[in-house]
This record gives structure tokens, sequence and C-alpha cells, in this order.
């Protein structure tokens, strides 16, 4: 009996000027290393004239091989490419200040198996959620932040971050403002949830503001962090239908629950290299 050789479950992502040729040269690539392709997704963009592909793909040769194979190809296409393991759980650093429904969630479908991600820190300018990081033996890491200590509590997270490998880091209401820089150097590694009343309601109370208002629709929206606060590359939305019989109550319940789902659709589609950044937007390949 001959012996199978072993297969790996291998994840190419790419973006490129548009052109003829590209699934052509991609498909026979991974043919000749042997590959069989079991999920693949592609898009041009006319707007900026960019193809964006997500090709997942099952094949015995190594990362070696094929990523010698790619950089030809990468080459001769002007790609910006990314090969990682089908299912690998991302390196992930979660931010928080004092709302916990969305660290909770997130650590919940980590554990239950649900989200494909490796929490490897939780990070509270305040200590209030500690003791969740604690139940799920996630390291807590308290880095307050006042307007006279912002530069050295961001030092400070540049350290965690590098210290624990994080190859993703989520701002899971996290109440902080990051600095340009800061966002610059982890551009497309840094994801953010809010309401999306946003430009409207700013500041404080925004629920209470909707209510006053007496607004139809609670939204959430995640999306990339920029030096543009809350402008950012959106990856996901969700909205509730309310009406006037809801409470302000109600309407934070409902908003804390539509920003859980949100988020977390967001993280996953990361997770598993399904986002891919398009200038401004974003091509999410579900």
């Amino acid at each position: 009996m001959t012996a199978q050789t072993e297969t790996t479950h291998w994840i190419l992502t790419l973006s490129c000027p548009d052109g003829p040729g590209i699934v052509h040269a991609v498909a026979g690539m991974l043919a000749e290393h042997g590959g069989n392709i079991t999920e693949s997704q592609q898009f041009g963009d006319p707007y900026s004239g960019r193809f964006f592909m997500r090709v997942q793909v099952e094949s015995a040769a190594s990362r070696e091989d094929l990523v010698s194979a790619v950089t030809p190809l990468a080459a001769r296409f002007d790609m910006t490419w990314n090969l990682d393991t089908a299912g690998r759980p991302m390196r992930t650093l979660l931010l928080v200040s004092r709302a916990a429904h969305c660290l909770v969630d997130l650590l919940y479908r980590e554990r239950s198996q649900h989200l494909p991600i490796d929490v490897v820190g939780v990070v509270g300018n305040h200590r209030d959620l500690e003791d969740i990081a604690a139940f799920y033996d996630k390291p807590f890491h308290h880095v307050p932040v006042t307007k006279d200590t912002k530069p050295q509590a961001e030092a400070a997270l540049r350290e965690l971050i590098t210290g624990t490998g994080a190859e993703l880091v989520v701002l899971a209401r996290y109440m902080q403002i990051l600095s340009d820089e800061m966002c610059r150097d982890h551009a497309g590694r840094i994801i953010n949830i809010h309401h999306s009343f946003l430009p409207s309601f700013k500041g404080a109370g925004p629920y209470r503001q909707a209510h006053d208002r007496g607004v139809k629709i609670i939204g959430a929206t995640s999306h990339y962090v920029t030096g543009d606060l809350d402008e950012g590359p959106i990856i996901e939305q969700d909205v509730e239908r309310v009406d006037h019989t809801h409470t302000i109550d109600d309407l934070v319940r409902i908003g804390e629950d539509t920003e859980r789902r949100t988020l977390a659709r967001a993280v996953r589609w990361h997770a598993e290299h399904r986002v891919l950044l398009d200038g401004h937007r974003t091509v999410v390949f579900r």
C-alpha cells in the first residue's frame, strides 16, 4: 500500500492592478504544485482598477516551495499577497476600558472554538474587567492613560504588541484615541467597534441623544483604525429597528448586542483572511 502524502490547507490572498491572465496564472501555479483549489473568490474593482483574490487550496507542497512559486508571479503582476495555513488561530490582543459586552463575547467565542483567534492578552486602561480576563485565563495588563501619560501608555502598548507577538489588535470598546503614528504602523491590523449613529450623537450618552431624537434604527460599525477618528475602512455593519416604545435602557441593550455580533463577524473575517483593503474601502469575501 502506498503511503498517502500529507497535505496542508493554505489560504492565498492577493491584490494587484486588474488585467487579463491573473486567475489563470495563479491557478496554474497552484496546479503545478499539486494544489487542489477548494475555495476561490475574486473581484475586480472598476473604480480603483484593482483585482482581489482569495484562494483556499489543499497541497502537499511546503511553505518554502509555495512562497518561491508565488514570488515571481507577484513581481510579474505587481501583487501584494499573503500566504497562511487555513484555520490557524490569529494571535490577538484585546484592548478594553469599562464596558464588558464585547470582551466577554470575544473570549466566549474563542473558548467555544467558534472564533479562530488566540487571545494573547487583555489590556485595560482601567481595572474594571480584570476579573473577566482572569476567568478566561488571559493575562491582564493595566495600562492607565491620562492626558499627560498618553505617550508612555502607547509605548507600553507597543511593547505588549511586540512581546506577545500579536498579529491583530481589537479595540473592544476601548475608549482611548490612538496616535496617528500608531495607526500608521499597524495599518490594517487594528479593528474598532462603535455605534453607527456617528457623525450624529457624538460624545457622552449617545443612546440618550438618540432616544430624544426618536431614532428608528440602532446600528454598529466595525472598521480598521486610521488617524481619522472612526473613519477607517469599514469591515461590517449591522442594524436593528426600534420604535417609540423602546426606553433608553432598551436602546443600550439592543446597541450592545448589535456591537457584539458586528465586531465578532469583523474579527472572524479578518482572522480568516477574508478582508482585503481597497483604498478607503474593503473587499470582504464572505
